[in-house]
């Protein structure tokens, strides 16, 4: 990856000017609607079944809704910003030179900002019910399961440049999306009950802020070593 195609930009270029706060709203509303259907899908899955999300059938219902989800929210902002809905995926677009520091920056804040008021929407209107914050299910092996994070993250950073953001990708269309939709649900069949496999910051980060509950949320958090 040739070093001079990363920029740190300008902030009138990259936070004021209107296509910026443009495609900034586009990535708020776009990660307020996966994180609202993944997350509030758990909850009712949660409450139907006396909390048995870790369960084989909660982890392919997780799965499916992840899935659609990410496949929605993409969607929606593909055309503005690009469908992030993932810090982990804002950085490698900068990177690969697709975005600005300064641009990443405003797209990272929109993102947790989308995930926190999704999660407070939910927690509005189930009456109190909160979105439960990301946990480990092997105590105390949190190397172990960082590796398994890394390996599912590397996996969908990969699929979203090869198909969406690669300049040398060609025409793909719609396969771009599912694919990215595909690659996270299959991620979550393989990691889920090990690690919860967020893949995305953003989706760790609200249900922590909301629930206050941050325990083990360095393997979840961490930006830079998603990608």
């Amino acid at each position: 990856m040739p070093i001079n195609r990363i920029e740190v930009g300008l902030p009138r270029q990259d936070v004021t000017h209107p296509s910026a706060l443009k495609a900034a709203l586009a990535e708020f509303i776009s990660t307020l609607i996966f994180v609202f259907a993944e997350e509030g899908s758990g909850m009712a899955f949660s409450r139907l079944t006396d909390n048995a999300s870790n369960t084989p059938a909660g982890i392919i219902m997780a799965s499916l809704a992840h899935a659609f989800g990410l496949f929605v929210g993409v969607s929606t902002a593909f055309n503005i910003s690009g469908g992030h809905v993932n810090p982990a995926v804002t950085f490698g677009a900068f990177l690969g030179g697709s975005i600005s520091l300064i641009r990443g920056i405003l797209y990272w804040i929109a993102q947790l900002l989308g995930s926190t008021v999704a999660c407070l929407l939910l927690k509005f209107s189930t009456h109190g019910m909160t979105a439960s914050a990301f946990s480990l299910s092997v105590r105390g092996e949190c190397v172990e399961c960082t590796c398994i994070r890394d390996c599912t993250d590397v996996c969908l950073v990969y699929t979203v440049y090869a198909t969406a953001l690669d300049p040398k990708k060609g025409e793909v269309g719609i396969i771009a999306l599912l694919a990215i939709g595909f690659v996270v649900g299959a991620n979550i069949l393989a990691g889920g009950a090990f690690e919860g496999a967020s893949m995305n910051p953003a989706v760790s980060f609200g249900p922590a802020l909301v629930s206050w509950d941050w325990a083990n949320h360095w393997v979840y958090g961490i930006f830079i070593k998603k990608v």
